[in-house]
This record gives C-alpha cells, structure tokens and sequence, in this order.
C-alpha cells in the first residue's frame, strides 16, 4: 500500500472538510510568489509568510498568488480564512488525486486541472495537480511543485504593453489553463516518437521488451485519457456564460481551448487504436514466428523420415540379408540416401513450402 492511500484510509470517518494532505510531498519548503499588477504598476516578490498577501486582497490592482507546495495546512487554513473560502474548496486541494473540475462560488470560481509530463529515467507519464481560484481582482494558483509553463506568462506580465496587463484575471486564468493544455501537445508529441520506435522494432525484431513498452504506454495514455476527458464540461462550463467573472472577450479565447482539448482527446483516442492494434500486431508476429520455426522443424523431420526408413532396414543385421555382404552396399546406400535429400529439397522448393 503507497502512502498516498494510507492517508487516505486515515481520513476515513472524518467530517467534510477536514483538512488532510492527500498525495506526495514534493518540495521541502512551500514557495509563495506574489504578483501585483495593473495597467501602470508591477510588483512582484517572493512571500516568506502567507500573512504578507492578504494587505493585496482587496487592491484594485490584480493580484496573483502562486504557490508551489500544497502541504503545509497551516499555509492554506490562514488563505482560507483571510479570502473566505469554503472549507471543502480547502479539502479538494489538499487532495491530490481530484479529477478536473469546476465549481461556482459567485464570488470566486475553484478550477482542478492536470500538468502532465512525459519523460524522466522510466520515461513514463507524471501527473500533477494544479489549483485555480480566481476571484473578481485576484488569482491563487496551487500546484504540488514548481511549473516551467508558467515562466512565459510571467515574462509577458513585465512588459507594461501586454494585453495582459488591462485584462482582468479571468484572462490571467485563461492563460494558465493554456500553458497547462498547450503542454499536452508536446507530451502527445513525445509519446508518438516513442510510439513509432516501438512500431519500427515491433515489425523487424519483437521481444518481450517490446510488448512490456507498449503496454507502458497503453498504461500511459490511459493516465493521460483520465486527466484530459473532464477537461471538456471544465472548459465547455466557462465558455457558456454561466459563470459572471468570465467576461464575454475572455469566452472567445476559452472557446479556443475548448479546440484545443478536443484535439488533445482525438490524438489520445488515436494513439490508444494503434497501440491496442500493435498488441495484436506482435501476437500475430509471434504466432507467425513460431509456424516458421514448426514449418522448418517439419521440413527436417519429413526428409529424415525416408533416410531413417532406409538405415532401419539394413540396421536389422538379419543373417540372410544379400546385401550385407556385397562389396558396394554401404557407397550405394549413401547415394540412394543424398538423392533422397536432394529430390525432397527440390520438390519442397517447387511448392515454395521454405
């Protein structure tokens, strides 16, 4: 049993909302970047304590707290508690293992989404969970550890020219779900390459290494079908117009992921096919390997069932046998024996068995 479920088993009995840390700690100090903006200011510093945002909170400025590390309780209670958020909000976020989702608060909206990662020394896929408050002039992302995609973002954040920069935060919010899905692609990317290796082996030499990697990446797209399919109702909830700190100029950059995931879950469904066709691929190369190996044997077998004939007869040693004792017997014994051979490869060459 992993950790991750033993602590899920201690929870068991407890009341909702009960603040827990479900999942693998991964960074040893929790990280709190702060960013202030607006059309003519930026700010941006590195937060030792939590207490040190909420002067921000009700800026007219937007706001936009990262925070990389998720489980230090005490961290997100005093966040809780400063911006108002339910305590069931707090819960989803300490639990790692949440599908992605999106829920309506009025006054704030709580998205889960999935970072996802292919590489590594086992090079297989990692998931990562990422949370997304957005409120009417601030934004709190969460994440388990330190995201690179969010580097751009940060970049375009400096440049006082940026549309990002009059925009409100439910643009900002736009951009990181972005970044997070643009990523797939290079993940799906990846994976393809490894795909048509696998293919190129699976047609020339399978072994069983090769059937353990295509079901590694069956395992794989599985984690990747499980991480991206909620995504559709996530993004398809904030393209309707339900939800009223989405601003109708936002909802058309939105409808833009709404494609993009789209076209994620369509490589997805593609690569599953195939690898499910190479599972049948290599069965079949194996069965067809194996007839080759029988044909031959068989081939073998059937031109000594004569030659085996002839060295029977005369291994009898019967007394009164004539040919026992004439001079030439054994030489005219191995030519009937070799053009017995020859005539049987040549007939087995005219009906192309080999």
């Amino acid at each position: 049993m992993n950790n991750s479920s033993k602590r899920r088993s201690s929870k068991s009995g407890m009341p909702a909302g009960s603040l827990i840390h479900i999942g693998e700690k991964k960074v040893d100090k929790v990280k709190i970047k702060l960013i202030d903006y607006g059309a003519q200011e930026y700010v941006e510093q590195d937060i030792e304590n939590i207490e040190q945002c909420f002067k921000f909170k009700d800026d007219q400025t937007i706001t936009w707290i990262n925070i990389d590390g998720i489980h230090e309780i005490d961290i997100l209670s005093k966040l809780g508690s400063c911006f108002g958020f339910h305590p069931l909000i707090l819960e989803d976020i300490l639990n790692t293992e949440q599908r992605p989702k999106v829920e309506d608060f009025t006054d704030y909206i709580y998205i889960v989404l999935k970072t996802i990662d292919y590489g590594g020394k086992l090079n297989r896929i990692t998931l990562e969970q990422v949370s997304i408050i957005v409120g009417k002039n601030y934004l709190i992302s969460l994440q388990e550890k330190p995201l690179k995609i969010y580097e751009s973002i940060r970049s375009r954040l400096k440049n006082d020219k940026s549309k990002i920069r009059t925009a409100g935060t439910d643009y900002l919010a736009y951009l990181l779900i972005d970044s997070i899905i643009d990523n797939y692609f290079d993940v799906l990317e990846k994976i393809g390459e490894k795909i048509e290796t696998v293919e190129n082996k699976l047609v020339t030499n399978p072994t069983q290494k090769t059937l353990k990697t295509i079901y590694d990446l069956k395992r794989d797209m599985l984690f990747m079908r499980k991480s991206t399919w909620p995504l559709r109702e996530v993004i398809s909830k904030l393209e309707r117009g339900e939800i009223s700190l989405v601003s109708d100029s936002t909802r058309i950059f939105i409808r833009d992921i709404y494609d993009h995931i789209i076209q994620v879950i369509d490589s997805i469904e593609t690569f599953r096919d195939m690898l499910s066709n190479m599972i049948d691929i290599y069965l079949s190369s194996m069965s067809n390997r194996l007839n080759e190996v029988m044909k031959i044997l068989t081939i073998i077998s059937t031109i000594f069932i004569p030659i085996t004939f002839i060295a029977s007869i005369y291994g009898m040693n019967f007394r009164f046998m004539p040919e026992i004792s004439w001079k030439w017997s054994y030489p005219v014994i191995w030519v009937i024996i070799i053009a017995v051979i020859i005539y049987m490869v040549i007939y087995f060459k005219r009906k192309k068995w080999f």
